[in-house]
């Protein structure tokens, strides 16, 4: 059974990603933490589309879980044509005053489980010779951040593994996007413990939802989702790296000193 797997697939940008793909009649296998949402979900979908929604309630972010998560699919039957790792988290704050566990197990969930389960879903869809894989990574790829250094380090890697994965895998008739949003109206900023900037620069998860689509569609190595974003993205080419960051960290400084 042809089956999309969406993670972080409760809420925000992956729930979006689950009702739009639900409603162009595909069937979805969501995973995320909170099992009491993906039931909801789950049900939801199954009333209003002609489809099969399951779920499985999994951290990701423990070794064993990717693993787990592809021998489920296969006893299951499902034969996975399109893989969306959306799952990942971030932290707001002075690097050596965030929680050292905490950052770890952002780069186990940001990283490691992106990479593992790419892997294991990846090498049956080159079998096939058909299949996509949308790995959601971040306007803050482009450059470093300060006062969100791992976050951002995590999502510079998910946009060099996915381009270069996209150069790979081409051939095998199979495409690895990099989906970069930027401020997205979801409960990131909460998460990360940090303000959230103006409404005006952000997006809703639909509208990255269908940028992501498009791209997927013209079979882009990546994506950046909002024209500001993408304007913002290649103005940076053209300035310093060195001063791109001074003028972030003093931008973020501010919302930093705002918070303690």
């Amino acid at each position: 059974m042809n089956t999309t797997l969406i993670t972080g697939a409760s809420s925000g940008i992956g729930e979006a990603f689950a009702r739009k793909l639900a409603a162009q009649g595909r069937n979805v296998l969501l995973v995320a933490r909170s099992e009491g949402k993906l039931i909801t979900l789950c049900n939801e979908l199954g009333r209003m589309n002609s489809i099969r929604a399951q779920h499985m309630a999994l951290d990701l972010s423990l070794p064993e879980s990717p693993a787990r998560l592809f021998e489920e699919s296969q006893k299951r039957g499902l034969m996975i044509d399109l893989l969306i790792n959306n799952a990942g988290f971030g932290a707001f704050g002075d690097f050596t005053k965030i929680d050292l566990q905490r950052q770890l197990n952002m780069i186990d969930l940001n990283i490691k489980a992106l990479v593992d389960l790419t892997y294991r879903f990846l090498v049956p869809m080159r079998e096939r010779k058909q299949g996509a894989i949308i790995n959601v990574a971040s306007t803050a790829s482009f450059q470093p951040v300060p006062f969100m250094t791992t976050y951002a380090a995590t999502k510079a890697f998910v946009l060099s593994f996915s381009e270069a994965l996209w150069e790979e895998n081409r051939s095998f008739g199979v495409t690895v996007m990099a989906l970069c949003p930027g401020v997205t109206e979801t409960n990131f900023f909460e998460a990360a413990r940090g303000h959230k900037p103006p409404a005006r620069a952000s997006q809703t998860p639909e509208e990255v939802v269908d940028t992501a689509l498009r791209g997927l569609a013209a079979r882009k190595s990546s994506i950046v989702s909002g024209w500001a974003n993408l304007l913002m993205v290649e103005a940076e080419r053209f300035v310093p790296r060195s001063m791109i960051v001074r003028v972030a960290g003093r931008m973020l400084r501010s919302e930093y000193e705002k918070k303690t």
